[in-house]
């Protein structure tokens, strides 16, 4: 999936990022808690979590 998409995706549904990012897991279900808990915090953790498996270089 291109980077734009999933970056869009990650702004305006952080969950559906995660998902298909890392699958169903522990890391999915925190995204929903914290996008239940506003929009804010789900979507830091969903471009956190697409920026981590990017080697630095």
């Amino acid at each position: 999936m291109s980077s734009l998409v999933r970056i869009l995706l990650a702004i305006f549904l952080p969950p559906v990022a995660v998902l298909l990012t890392t699958g169903f897991g522990l890391q999915f279900l925190l995204n929903i808690v914290l996008w239940i808990l506003g929009w804010l915090p789900g979507t830091v953790h969903a471009l956190w979590l697409m920026n981590r498996e990017r080697p630095l270089l």
